[in-house]
């Protein structure tokens, strides 16, 4: 497995030669307190510079120094008008500027070296700012060591300890992370409130902790025999270890991030996927949830296989669900969920964060700056999943999508796409502009080019640009490649504006048995149109209107139906006719887009009916 994504890796390096992207090798090894939730740890790291550029300075980020009074995070809380409710106390006080000193959270370097020299560094809230002791040129590497010690904060957001269904920890953001470089420079963004960036490479971790509790999370455990905990060979004894503690070793070869969970009182199942990995499941010993997360089980694996299928094939060998966190939230090769839920819930939380393993995990976008590719595409991709495994049968599984996206459009209170993650004004607008605009990006997308050729763009993105940090032109000029269409518009208008789209059917006259029928653009954004038509006797066609632009046109969706393609509409006329070898009398309702999959904010007048 090592040795496969070592060849990945060079493979990027060596036959992308208009794309770079730099490496890490991690080793840590860590001791934590479960009396005081304090950790100590030493981080060796090998830093490889793949850019053509001299580097004199490297950051870390220091997630865990959010989590105190009067820290960037805390007084964007207090500032925000819509504060993330998990994050305020119930009189709507920031939860971070009540903590006592024991409970906060930090993450200190108490040392530092490069290739055994001392360097200086500042620590700048959550971004440690390191000064090299000598520049790291193009194709270089480097060795920096270091020490750090660590406080869990209570669980308040994402990480944390002792959160409100007693998961003891939940170990993300937890360790010194070196900054993302790329070809835009330095990704030292300070933890706020949003997601994340990093670099691709190998992790080896050592934990050691309380023998009484559980281990779950990123990577391969290497020393199961030693272990236990459900992780030793079946029918076999595992040895004894001496004194109060486990040491965890686990390797994770590939990944931009390692998360870890333990508790003492965590159950820990097994089910291996055919033809996939193997699936661990770790949650409370709550005889309120065993059932729900037995049954999840089986539907984890058929989520896994829906999105090998729909995407492309998961690469690791193991994945875990564990019960933690604060909802939700993506990592590799694994995810924190909160555990207490309906089952309905508990599934669709579990498919929505494994479909992030895909996108974020294996294509991983800068979150920060292109959230909606993360949060959209995961959105859009387990829809779809949960549509099947739970069999919902819905006509329009995106239903909500556009809902949410009309609310917002209408709202007077939406930002671009393109918009900064924490630079949104409302959680709100930040919310729907992430996780639904971004899921209406693919299904409308799927409207402009067809169905089939958004699910070959999906699949053609992902082996095109796994193990990558792709961007929003990778995806459009996928789609370009994929449909022969010109995209450029599609995504400038939807990801860079608040242009919306609106298009109507301003009259249906006629003269001399014909009937002219008189489209408007009323909005600024442009489409191509289909055109229902349906007739008194029953009989109905369609007609498709393509936007020039587009250089191009998709295949009839409709293929029960016999289907016209008009001339091209230039998106710069804001009135569009055509006539039909119909009497008025003969036509019952006109309908624009009878799929309902263009994000039109009025719908009213997309329809005709005789009177």
């Amino acid at each position: 497995m090592v040795l496969v994504f070592s060849l990945v890796a060079k493979g990027i390096a060596q036959n992308q030669t208009n794309y770079w992207q730099q490496h890490v090798n991690y080793t840590m090894d860590v001791t934590m307190d479960v009396t005081n939730f304090q950790y100590d740890g030493t981080q060796k790291l090998v830093y490889t510079n793949n850019s053509p550029d001299v580097l004199h300075r490297v950051y870390y980020h220091l997630y865990f120094n959010a989590f105190q009074p009067g820290s960037e995070m805390d007084i964007r809380l207090q500032t925000i008008q819509d504060p993330d409710k998990r994050m305020i106390t119930q009189d709507e006080k920031s939860r971070i500027a009540v903590l006592k000193e024991n409970e906060t959270g930090f993450l200190h370097t108490t040392s530092l070296t490069q290739d055994g020299q001392k360097v200086d560094f500042n620590e700048e809230g959550t971004v440690l700012v390191v000064t090299l002791a000598k520049p790291i040129l193009p194709g270089e590497k480097t060795v920096f060591q270091m020490s750090f010690n660590g406080q869990v904060p209570l669980q308040i957001r994402r990480s944390g300890r002792n959160s409100s269904e007693g998961v003891a920890l939940s170990m993300s953001q937890w360790y010194p992370k070196l900054a993302e470089y790329d070809f835009e420079g330095w990704h030292a963004d300070p933890y706020i409130a949003r997601e994340f960036h990093g670099v691709w490479g190998d992790f080896d971790v050592k934990l050691t902790l309380d023998k009484e509790y559980t281990v779950g999370g990123t990577g391969y455990l290497q020393n199961p025999q030693e272990i236990g905990h459900g992780y030793e060979a079946p029918g076999t004894k595992v040895k004894k270890q001496k004194g109060k503690t486990l040491t965890w070793h686990f390797k994770a070869p590939m990944v931009h991030d390692f998360m870890w969970a333990a508790d003492p009182e965590y159950l820990h199942d097994t089910l291996q996927v055919e033809n996939g990995p193997m699936l661990h499941f770790f949650y409370k010993n709550n005889p309120d949830i065993i059932d729900n997360w037995k049954k999840l089980q089986p539907k984890t694996a058929e989520a896994m296989q829906f999105f090998n299928k729909n995407i492309g094939p998961y690469p690791y060998e193991q994945y875990s669900v564990i019960q933690g966190g604060d909802g939700g939230m993506e990592y590799a090769m694994s995810t924190l969920i909160t555990g207490e839920r309906k089952f309905g819930s508990l599934v669709g939380v579990m498919a929505h964060e494994m479909a992030h393993s895909w996108f974020q995990h294996l294509l991983a976008t800068n979150e920060a700056k292109h959230e909606w590719m993360d949060e959209g595409f995961t959105s859009f991709i387990s829809t779809l999943c949960m549509n099947e495994i739970m069999d919902q049968k819905k006509d329009n599984p995106f239903e909500n999508s556009y809902k949410g996206y009309y609310n917002l459009a209408l709202s007077g209170k939406e930002q671009p796409q393109s918009t900064y993650a924490d630079r949104y004004g409302l959680n709100f607008a930040y919310g729907i502009s992430a996780y639904s605009k971004g899921s209406v990006f693919l299904s409308q997308l799927g409207y402009i080019i067809g169905q089939d050729k958004l699910m070959e763009t999906l699949r053609r993105y992902y082996s095109d640009f796994k193990f990558k940090h792709p961007v929003p032109n990778d995806i459009k000029r996928t789609a370009e490649k994929v449909s022969g269409m010109e995209l450029d518009w599609y995504l400038t208008d939807w990801t860079q504006t608040t242009n919306t789209i609106d298009y109507g059917i301003k009259s249906v006259e006629e003269n001399e048995g014909q009937t002219k029928i008189t489209l408007e653009r009323i909005g600024l954004m442009p489409m191509p149109l289909d055109i229902l038509v349906v007739y008194n006797d029953g009989s109905q066609e369609t007609f498709y209107v393509p936007l020039q632009m587009m250089r191009g046109e998709k295949e009839n969706p409709y293929p029960a139906l016999d289907r016209a393609v008009l001339t091209d509409w230039a998106w710069a006329y804001p009135s569009y006719e055509f006539t039909l070898n119909k009497a008025v009398s003969s036509i019952k309702a006109i309908l624009i887009d009878p799929s309902q999959l263009m994000a039109d904010v009025n719908a009213e007048n997309n329809i005709w009916q005789e009177q």
